[in-house]
């Protein structure tokens, strides 16, 4: 490369040093003469105590805020009170916004970042968001664009990876100007009327009785206890009906944390179906009743649902036996604070009383128990079946009782006695007709004979001893030997 060359190359490089610090500083400049700075505060000057209605316009709905009575309430859904929560979580965030990133724009590149006027229709529009004082003034406005997202370390969104939202594009009014990015996506921010809603309801406690009632007797049931620890039991069971504990047991905790999703729009009775409800009653051991209804199923799975509730509790306390007067008057003072609760859940409960609901299936779901569904289910005992071996009987056979064969104990062997020396031995008798081995025969050893004194006569012989009834088995007989004949003595004559 010669020297000519290389100051061709040098002299570019200046140039191009030179334009990118230009067209540097003339977007620092712009962005300086705007007053767009990151970090600042998007809006200036945003009295947030001023604000008493909020609309919110998107292509498909508005929605309007207002505040009435010092309760804000949703004006699309007959002035239901609103969530103040969210409503001072998106002032004061908007109170609160700062420029995160400049954003220079022209007219034409709005639609872009989806903050063109929500009026016009198309899918590309923001979301206008004016705030105004209680004559209907407005203070401010600001518009809600295209969400930034942020890339995720996993890649492809369609790979399981993708980004979420870490901000979103805003513009002030209708000032390009303004346009920047803030790390607030604010994505509850939609005209939803059912998301502003305030879902604080009524709550059961201490449920006492719960009865349901159709349009069928036949499912109508009812369930008491007698303490808020007692078993529950089944109002006038019918013989062989038993209350199941398994079933029941979220019958017995029934609105115990209820919810809903919206309110009709719709309060025709033919429309909700409420004109002939599934109703239920519930009393408390507070002094609560609440009589609910249920209507007809909307096309989202949910149902339309209207309360009312009554209070009955005692004006006075009751003292106890040997009551103390120090005991008398903390008694007295707890019993009044406890009454006054009562009242003012009472009078907070009585305003739910004016709209109608659409709740959930999983909140209704005790009243729509039939009374078969809470009863134990019957144990069927086992049939007989017939053995393999045993045939069926025709049809009109008269059958005879077992015939009983009499039990005959085996008969002892008899026990044989050893003679004495003055007796001859007894002949042997056979043996046990229940041994089936060969008999034994035993060599018999001869009788010993003593020769009697001249003053005794010889005994008689035995006699033979009784026959033994045995079954019909035939033994060996065994020959008796005769006893010996003794001479008799003679007896001399006396000279």
């Amino acid at each position: 490369m010669n020297r000519k060359q290389l100051t061709i190359l040098m002299v570019a490089g200046v140039v191009i040093c030179g334009l990118g610090l230009y067209f540097y500083k003339s977007n620092n400049q712009s962005w300086e003469d705007s007053g767009q700075k990151l970090g600042q505060k998007l809006i200036k000057e945003f009295p947030m105590n001023d604000v008493e209605r909020i609309t919110v316009k998107q292509p498909q709905g508005q929605l309007n805020l207002a505040k009435k009575n010092e309760t804000w309430v949703v004006q699309e859904r007959s002035e239901y009170p609103a969530n103040f929560s969210n409503i001072s979580d998106f002032l004061r965030k908007v109170w609160e916004l700062k420029l995160a990133q400049p954003v220079k724009v022209g007219p034409s590149q709005l639609a872009r970042l989806e903050l063109g006027p929500p009026d016009k229709g198309t899918n590309l529009t923001g979301t206008l968001v004016e705030f105004k004082d209680k004559t209907g003034k407005t203070i401010n406005s600001l518009v809600l664009g295209k969400k930034h997202m942020k890339e995720s370390p996993g890649g492809d969104a369609g790979m399981g990876g993708g980004g979420w939202p870490d901000g979103r594009y805003v513009m002030v009014g209708s000032d390009v100007k303004t346009v920047g990015v803030v790390a607030e996506p604010f994505t509850s921010i939609e005209a939803k009327p059912a998301e502003w809603l305030n879902k604080d309801f009524f709550k059961v406690e201490k449920l006492r009785v719960i009865s349901v009632t159709t349009t069928n007797a036949t499912n109508n049931w009812k369930l008491t206890r007698e303490s808020e620890t007692g078993e529950w039991k089944l109002a006038e069971a019918k013989p062989g009906e038993q209350l199941d504990a398994g079933k029941s047991s979220g019958v017995t905790s029934a609105f115990s944390s209820p919810s809903f999703n919206d309110l009709a729009t719709n309060t025709a009775p033919d429309h909700t179906g409420l004109g002939k409800p599934l109703s239920a009653s519930l009393e408390t051991f507070d002094g609560f009743t609440y009589e609910v209804a249920l209507g007809n199923k909307t096309p989202d799975d949910n149902y339309y649902f209207k309360m009312a509730v009554n209070g009955s509790f005692p004006k006075e306390r009751t003292p106890g036996k040997d009551e103390k007067p120090e005991d008398k008057t903390k008694l007295d003072k707890e019993f009044q604070e406890k009454a006054k609760q009562l009242a003012d859940r009472l009078k907070t409960e009585k305003e739910f009383e004016k709209w109608v609901y659409v709740v959930p299936r999983y909140t209704i779901e005790p009243m729509l128990k039939e009374r078969r569904e809470l009863l134990a289910e019957k144990k069927e005992e086992p049939k007989e079946e017939p053995k393999a071996s045993q045939s069926p009987l025709p049809p009109n056979s008269v059958v005879s009782p077992p015939v009983q064969v009499p039990f005959n104990p085996p008969l002892k062997p008899p026990q044989v006695v050893a003679p004495k020396a003055s007796q001859t031995p007894p002949p042997l008798l056979p043996p046990p007709a229940s041994v089936v081995s060969p008999p034994v025969k035993v060599p018999l050893s001869p009788p010993e004979v003593v020769a009697p004194k001249a003053s005794q006569t010889p005994p008689p012989p035995l006699p033979p001893p009784a026959s033994v009834v045995s079954p019909p088995v035939k033994a060996p007989s065994i020959p008796v030997p005769k006893p010996p004949e003794v001479p008799a003595p003679k007896v001399e004559e006396k000279k």
